[in-house]
């Protein structure tokens, strides 16, 4: 990583009053580097700039640690992790948070396996699933203090998919861009949610400024056993 990259870097992750040591940006950069060579014969990202990497990736990721330390989260489920946004940013900068990172694709469980241990992180595990199956297995349904999902799908819909995860008292946190959402309001009452509100952040690299929001939502009572639905029902019929 230049040094210019490292202010970036640096400078990204203060706007949320985080600090970052060396040995954090060694393991950043270890696992930038592995993922863009990975990235060669799998699809993992788009995004193959370094400067862009940090900011669109791994500060984007690191915005919701302000919010799980005003949580106090000692768990977190990352669904459809993808190549491991924002779970594995989060996990380096908050080890003592126990951390499961969830996806359906076999090949980027198996990528995400190599970088836990490429990186010796340890109280952080992979499922290869779907999430409304995992939802209801008594194991992880309603077993962490926050859930949290990058951009993956309306967030009417990503409220049935995560909320199942969630504990009672515990949040949910939707990563989102500034596009306009369908109404979620009947979502979150048959969810038991309860919008505590949005954080806007800006991203900015070279001459771009990209406004993103986190929309935290709380879970206020135990989720009635009908959800999460089947995949096709979701889709078709979103709350």
């Amino acid at each position: 990583m230049t040094e210019e990259n490292k202010r970036l870097l640096i400078e990204g992750f203060s706007q949320f009053d985080i600090e970052v040591t060396e040995e954090q940006i060694l393991q950043l950069e270890k696992y930038m580097n592995f993922l863009l060579e990975k990235n060669k014969v799998m699809n993992l990202t788009a995004i193959t700039d370094e400067a862009e990497f940090i900011v669109k990736h791994f500060v984007d990721s690191v915005s919701i640690i302000p919010a799980l330390r005003e949580y106090n989260v000692s768990s977190l489920i990352d669904v459809g992790t993808g190549a491991g946004f924002p779970g594995i940013p989060v996990k380096i900068m908050c080890p003592d948070i126990n951390i499961c990172l969830i996806d359906s694709t076999g090949k980027r469980i198996r990528f995400l396996d190599e970088v836990i241990s490429l990186l010796s992180l340890t109280g952080i595990k992979t499922i290869q699933t779907r999430a409304e199956e995992l939802g209801r297995n008594p194991e992880h349904r309603e077993q962490y203090d926050a859930a949290t999902a990058r951009a993956v799908a309306p967030l009417n819909s990503l409220l049935e998919y995560c909320m199942p995860f969630v504990k009672v008292g515990g949040i949910f946190i939707s990563m989102k861009g500034l596009g306009d959402e369908p109404s979620y309001s009947y979502a979150l009452k048959a969810l038991c949610g309860y919008l505590i509100g949005e954080e806007k952040y800006d991203l900015k690299v070279e001459n771009q400024v990209i406004t993103h929001r986190n929309i935290l939502v709380k879970k206020t009572n135990i989720l009635p056993t009908r959800y999460p639905r089947n995949t096709a029902i979701i889709t078709k019929k979103p709350l």
